[in-house]
């Protein structure tokens, strides 16, 4: 691993300020020498100075630290609708997943044997056998409901920290966040709470595909994977068949959609997914498509949307900072809070901190901080 301060920045931030490096030691609480050292490139601040230095100087941790391309966080995105990914989505992700680098050593001891799928392919037979093996793992038959519990326990077993959020639902809000530190081999997934229940378990299952297929995250092909698993995974083809035997006999489109939303509310799964899985089945199996189209699908399916997830776990809205929290640690099995709580009050870490890397204004990181500070 190679990290260094960008001594340009440093040096130019002190000059901005009028301070002189043994005014930024006495800030920060280290020896001159020290800073002169980071200002040689002789040696690197630990992780609380490091966030003291950001903080007093108002630099981001792009700005602030060089980075060896092999320690660069990699970050995969889930955004709303077609809303585009852009570079500052990605510098944004990137300097999150560098103040996630001090909490590691909080976080509990990682397993080290996990589940990884080797040659991942979203060729049809290949991908359900895939999907196959996942569910018996898990003790699931082909067509039995895959329940949350389950999903969130794969998670755990992988060494992967979900982080529930309250994101909004408008906007270019993302759905789920992905960002896994290569050299700490730890991966943060943050989902957003605000998103459709029909829609949520679909996003869980493609981010649990990342975890199983570290290689390709943050590539399409990685994304196109993805979506082909959790599809899959939720409704495999012994779902599909049945299925689409059952609209086919329907002598309406209507009488075909009914059918296919009966599957979809039985899983727990989107309109979509159940259309999207059934098309697949049916081409592969050389039959007739079914008489719906997409379009209808997508009509029926935004005419029918939920509740929020967040609004089916908190009652009233917003959560207040203790329910939230506790809602993580009980219902994701989330050992991120836990850490967090460590490091506050290990290395006096401030509410800012809370505020980047959570996405929180700054009276929720106060308030957060305040819960996790006692």
């Amino acid at each position: 691993m190679s990290k260094s301060i960008n001594q340009a920045a440093l040096q130019q931030a002190l000059e901005k300020r009028g301070w002189t490096q043994s005014r930024l030691a006495d800030e920060i609480g280290v020896s001159a020498q020290s800073v002169t050292n980071w200002m040689q490139g002789e040696g690197f601040p630990r992780p609380a100075s490091l966030l003291k230095l950001a903080t007093l100087l108002h630099l981001s941790f792009e700005q602030l630290v060089k980075v060896d391309v092999g320690d660069r966080p990699v970050v995969a995105f889930r955004k709303k609708g077609n809303a585009k990914t852009t570079d500052s989505h990605i510098n944004k992700a990137t300097e999150t997943g560098m103040l996630l680098k001090p909490l590691v050593p909080y976080l509990p001891e990682m397993q080290v044997l996990r589940t990884l799928i080797t040659s991942p392919s979203i060729e049809y037979s290949k991908l359900q056998t895939a999907v196959s093996q996942t569910r018996a793992r898990l003790g699931l038959g082909d067509q039995a409901v895959l329940r949350y519990e389950q999903l969130i326990g794969e998670f755990a077993d992988c060494g992967a920290i979900l982080i529930p959020v309250l994101w909004g639902t408008k906007g270019n809000h993302e759905n789920a966040m992905h960002i896994r530190l290569p050299t700490e081999d730890v991966t943060f997934i943050f989902v957003n709470l605000d998103t459709r229940v029909e829609d949520f378990k679909f996003w869980m299952a493609h981010e649990l595909a990342h975890v199983f297929t570290p290689d390709l995250a943050g590539s399409t092909r990685g994304e196109d994977y993805a979506d082909a698993f959790a599809g899959s995974l939720l409704f495999p083809r012994a779902c599909a068949e049945v299925a689409y035997a059952e609209a086919s006999r329907k002598r309406s489109v209507d009488g075909e959609i009914n059918a296919l939303l009966r599957h979809a509310h039985t899983h727990s799964i989107s309109l979509n997914t159940v259309y999207q899985r059934v098309k697949e089945y049916a081409a592969f199996a050389g039959l007739p498509t079914l008489s719906v189209d997409e379009r209808a699908i997508h009509r029926v399916r935004n005419s029918i949307s939920g509740p929020l997830v967040s609004e089916a776990l908190f009652d009233p809205m917003p959560p207040s900072p203790k329910q939230y929290i506790a809602n993580a640690e009980n219902n994701f099995r989330s050992t991120f809070f836990h850490a967090l709580k460590q490091m506050i009050l290990d290395k006096g870490i401030e509410s800012g901190y809370l505020q980047q890397i959570l996405g929180l204004s700054i009276g929720d990181a106060q308030a957060m901080h305040e819960e996790l500070g006692h």
